[in-house]
């Protein structure tokens, strides 16, 4: 369901190709998605309506690979370094991203609105909890860069905990509570705080400060993520069987996006508030089963292109809406229509610039440090279990 009136991680590329795939569709989708939000051709509507997914098989993506990384751990010896961990998430997110928000925050003239949320907010990735985006729409977008820090903050803590308490398979059932309760805490959202305010102007931003934007309504899809990383790391004759069926899975995902679509409409109902993220999550989830699998067209297909726009796909997420904005700016200065293809296609290119200086002066090079720290360090780095 769209809103009212309208990330990050590497692989192994021959063994996980599809994933690729999927993070380079993910960011195509929310690049046209927020394209809207700028002036443009009229077919961007169509185009890029159900681009707002994309976030969403981003969550799923990553609480996939991110779960993997720990369970596998676990599994082969049974704990995992939480320093590690952390070192790992810290080096491939905070630099990209603490230059991207100097810019937002030195230069007015990066801004594609006028107004920022509060300093502290981003630096303590809580800009997605009360988030207004019509007074604070500035790098709005990174609120779902906060859900996923907030992801990697707990999921390690969780699981120390529950290998402390030897839960062992029970474990297991933390997940489907977890989903429920996310069906019961957009059910309390909506009656409580989105609902009183339907007939009024202010229903559209209680929905996006109450459903869209805040943790506790969007974990479906990192809890998709983790229970697909459970079942190829726990479950392998299940995993297996499953896997025989990629391009099936792929079909199936076809079929449950276009029910999704039908059942959301275009405004917000409870129904769709309640259980719209599950459905086009478990979607999702269908699709990234599918690229997992070695019978699949994904898996098997191996792409430049994908690998470049893949690669390039956390950066392009941090500068895009300032490219887009400052191309605009300029390039309607000199006279060029900002709302035609031509206009699209040169944010594009410096959309795509930008991301390629962020990622080879800053990303590619601090996750080379990293890298050669963690090499040298492994050895001796203490494991919970």
């Amino acid at each position: 369901m769209p809103p009212p009136n309208s990330l990050t991680t590497s692989t192994t590329a021959n063994k996980l190709a599809g994933l690729t795939h999927l993070r380079a569709l993910a960011i195509i989708l929310v690049f046209l998605y927020h394209y809207r939000l700028f002036t443009h051709p009229a077919w961007i509507d169509s185009v890029g309506s159900f681009g707002w997914t994309g976030v969403d098989l981003f969550f799923v993506l990553s609480g996939f690979l991110i779960s993997r990384q720990l369970f596998r751990s676990i599994a082969q010896t049974g704990g995992f370094s939480i320093g590690e961990f952390y070192f790992k998430r810290v080096m491939r997110i905070l630099p990209a991203y603490l230059v991207v928000l100097a810019l937002y925050f030195c230069f007015p003239w990066f801004r594609e609105k006028e107004s920022l949320p509060p300093l502290w907010k981003f630096l303590l990735f809580t800009q997605n909890i009360g988030l207004n985006p019509i007074e604070q729409g500035t790098f709005s977008h990174a609120w779902s860069l906060c859900i996923e820090e907030q992801f990697y903050w707990l999921l390690p803590l969780v699981l120390a905990g529950m290998l402390a308490m030897k839960a062992g398979k029970k474990a297991f059932y933390l997940l489907p509570l977890l989903f429920a309760a996310g069906f019961i805490v957009r059910a309390f959202c909506w009656l409580k705080l989105v609902h009183p305010l339907e007939n009024t102007d202010g229903f559209g931003l209680a929905w996006y400060r109450w459903i869209y934007y805040p943790t506790w309504s969007r974990l479906d899809g990192l809890l998709a993520g983790i229970a697909l990383a459970a079942l190829f790391q726990f479950r392998p004759v299940l995993r297996d069987k499953v896997t025989r069926y990629g391009n099936r899975w792929i079909g199936a995902t076809v079929v449950l996006l276009a029910l999704t679509y039908l059942v959301l409409g275009s405004e917000p109902t409870f129904g769709s508030t309640v259980a719209g993220f599950p459905l086009v999550d478990i979607s999702f989830g269908v699709l990234v089963l599918a690229a997992l699998s070695p019978s699949c067209v994904l898996y098997r297909w191996q792409s430049r292109a994908s690998d470049w726009i893949a690669t390039l796909s956390y950066s392009v997420y941090l500068v895009h809406k300032g490219c887009i904005h400052m191309t605009q700016v300029q390039l309607g200065r000199l006279g060029l229509a900002t709302n035609g293809t031509l206009m699209f296609v040169l944010c594009i290119v410096t959309t795509a610039a930008g991301a390629l200086l962020l990622h080879l002066l800053v990303e590619k090079p601090f996750m080379a440090w990293r890298d050669a720290r963690l090499q040298k360090e492994r050895s001796t780095s203490p494991s919970i279990g």
